[in-house]
């Protein structure tokens, strides 16, 4: 679609073993997008220690309110994403891989990695800019798309559109099991809405100060939850809600479009493209806040009943706090 790489500067390099490089991207998908939001935009590509044309190139998508710039933190008790792989690459304690983190945040907190008309051409962003640039770049192909939270629904939401761009997809606490997810998030909405006449009001505000406390994560959440599933160019906010303002009840006819994107449901419609994937893997922690738990463990048995390989594993953990598990996927797919 036009877009090109502006510049590329090297990151820290007395610190990192491997390359990290930040390379500023102008991209057409997301030119004149309707939140206003920049189109040209910061992307992390890592190359491992000694430049190593064979490691494997992955697509790292962060989470819901995160950009890529926070895998870098080189803080020695709290080291990111990309500086705990360098680390372990450094030590070789696992197989080499490259990585390109892309930037797909948005003012309501993120993209969901989906073309909307509430925020924007962000599938098209990923698909048609993202991985050639990344692939021009590197000079690889891509092989795994991957992620946490957001990031891995958004992995398996391009993976299941678009078989023929990756070889493999891992979800890491990826977003799935819509029902067991929402309902309570959209009750913290209400609830964080109390004080606000209208969303509207509470985005304004939000806009000029994002704040995340109380129910705040829990009203912005669904707000751009809404924008990525149910737009609605007509409306006044520009997406619809999917439950009454006043009663909380839920609205079928927006549900019904919400879930069209579950992959719970979308995997029926896709299952030749999940089939096509030479490595497909979910997991999540028994603790997660969310309830992404049993969305992924009927996820799993969904697949199978569908005759698509996948792993699953679960772990300890909650919903946070687990780097180490992306960077224990990265590890299986670069072997």
């Amino acid at each position: 679609m036009g877009a090109r790489i502006l510049a590329v500067q090297r990151h820290l390099a007395h610190v990192y073993a491997g390359t990290v490089e930040i390379l500023a991207v102008e991209s057409e998908a997301l030119r004149g997008n309707p939140l206003g939001d920049p189109h040209v935009r910061e992307w992390i590509a890592y190359s491992p220690p000694g430049l190593d044309p064979s490691a494997p190139l992955h697509v790292v998508l962060p989470a819901f309110t995160s950009r890529p710039h926070g895998a870098l933190e080189t803080h020695p008790w709290r080291r990111g994403l990309v500086a705990e792989l360098d680390e372990r690459l450094r030590r070789g304690l696992q197989p080499p891989c490259a990585l390109i983190l892309p930037d797909a945040f948005t003012k309501m907190g993120g993209s969901q990695y989906v073309n909307s008309t509430g925020t924007g051409s962000y599938e098209d962003y990923s698909i048609q800019e993202l991985v050639p640039l990344a692939q021009e770049h590197f000079g690889r192909p891509v092989h795994t798309v991957l992620g946490k939270s957001s990031g891995g629904f958004g992995a398996l939401h391009l993976a299941m559109h678009h078989p023929e761009t990756f070889r493999g997809a891992a979800s890491i606490s990826g977003d799935c099991g819509f029902d067991a997810l929402f309902p309570g998030e959209f009750l913290g909405c209400l609830r964080g809405l109390l004080e606000w006449d209208s969303p509207q009001t509470f985005l304004k505000a939000f806009y000029a100060n994002p704040d995340l406390s109380g129910d705040g994560h829990a009203v912005i959440n669904t707000l751009a939850m809404a924008a990525c599933y149910s737009p609605n160019p007509g409306s006044e906010l520009g997406f619809d809600l999917p439950f009454d303002l006043e009663t909380g009840e839920l609205v079928d006819e927006v549900w019904q479009r919400w879930l069209a994107f579950d992959p719970l449901v979308a995997c029926v419609e896709h299952v030749e493209a999940l089939q096509a994937l030479e490595r497909l893997h979910i997991e999540c922690g028994r603790r997660d806040e969310f309830h992404l738990q049993w969305g992924a463990r009927r996820l799993v048995r969904k697949l199978r009943e569908l005759r698509v390989d996948c792993t699953h594993e679960e772990h300890e953990g909650g919903h946070r706090g687990i780097d180490d598990r992306v960077i224990g996927v990265l590890a299986r797919d670069s072997s």
